[in-house]
């Protein structure tokens, strides 16, 4: 095919491209900002994101994805348009690019992301689901009939998967994720110490001291709120102990999910999981021991993956390199014509 290969990670949070023979080129936050009267783009990716929270009435901050879905076409189209024109520049040929979906997308919402694909600017698309991506770029061996099960925790939502031969032999999607324990920070804040704060500095009290466990030592930070009862700004410290405290429901939610799949594998792909272990991948498998909590519920090795918030996007490289992955599992490249058609 003429034109360069892409693979694109797009997630909820951030989005990622791999350059078939470059490897990952560009990280960009998923959000965008527009001119609330004219809908002019004003703001594109980590500019855009750190409005969120801080924008006058005339700046609108959209994020285009919500639980790995599209949920607003433009904002989509602006971002990966702008993006690929970064990359490409001013090239003849059009990009052929392979983004990845959730397992429980429909065919309406896989139509969408190949029409915004090729609105953007890709001569072709191809789509291939999220779990595949993670196990490739998690290291699996496609080619083996061995069973190995891959929980990709992203930003919007946790795909649970038992890969075999390059496929998927069950699995299940959750929306629960990143984003939702950004939200239990903020809402344990709310509820326990009437306190408010804005979902960066969520995100920023998850990465610093979020866990998943009950630490021996307790770490606490810094973080400035607003008191809910005053309304007045404040200082207040917040420490692993509560963190954990407002995570713990839907971590343990999780780990649940993923007993509930090991139960329906069939035994032999369950005999190879027991032995080779459940691999984490995606970003918010960096969670300090999120990995334990798993373990302790299902009571079989859990690792986390090296670089798991790449895991997804290297796939997607390795997918490129090796096309009979693509082709084997039924995933093709369409023009716009061909997508008008179906």
């Amino acid at each position: 095919m003429p034109g360069i290969n892409i693979g694109i990670d797009l997630g909820t949070a951030t989005v990622q491209y791999y350059v078939d023979g470059k490897g990952i080129v560009l990280t960009e936050d998923v959000a965008t900002a527009s001119d609330s009267k004219t809908g002019r783009t004003v703001s594109v990716g980590s500019k855009a994101y750190k409005m969120i929270g801080r924008t006058p009435d005339s700046i609108t901050v959209h994020r285009p994805l919500r639980d790995g879905i599209v949920s607003d076409f433009t904002a989509a189209q602006d971002l990966l348009r702008y993006n690929l024109q970064k990359i490409c520049g001013n090239r003849i040929f059009k990009p052929n690019l392979v983004l990845c979906v959730p397992t429980d997308v429909t065919g309406l919402e896989k139509r969408v992301l190949l029409n915004i694909a090729t609105a953007s600017g890709a001569a072709k698309a191809c789509l291939i689901e999220k779990p595949i991506a993670a196990a490739l770029g998690a290291g699996v061996d496609y080619r083996k009939p061995r069973g190995t099960m891959v929980v990709d925790i992203g930003a919007g939502s946790t795909e649970i998967a038992v890969i075999t031969m390059g496929s998927i032999a069950i699995g299940e999607c959750i929306h629960v994720a990143g984003n939702t324990f950004d939200d239990d920070i903020a809402r344990y804040l709310r509820r326990e110490r009437a306190i408010t704060i804005g979902k960066l500095s969520a995100e920023q009290i998850k990465k610093k001291v979020g866990c998943a466990y009950l630490r021996e030592a307790e770490i606490a930070i810094s973080v400035k709120g607003k008191s809910y009862i005053t309304g007045m700004p404040m200082l207040f410290e917040i420490t692993t102990t509560e963190v954990f405290l407002a995570l713990r429901e839907h971590l343990e939610q999780i780990a649940d999910t993923v007993r509930s799949v090991l139960s329906q594998t069939p035994p032999e792909l369950l005999a190879d999981i027991s032995e080779n272990g459940i691999i984490l991948t995606g970003g918010s498998a960096r969670l300090p021991g999120i990995e334990r909590i798993i373990e302790r519920k299902i009571h079989v090795p859990t690792r986390v993956a090296q670089e798991p918030e790449n895991c997804v996007v290297r796939g997607i490289g390795i997918a490129l390199n090796h096309m009979d992955i693509l082709s084997d599992n039924g995933y093709f490249f369409k023009t716009r014509q061909d997508i008008e058609n179906v």
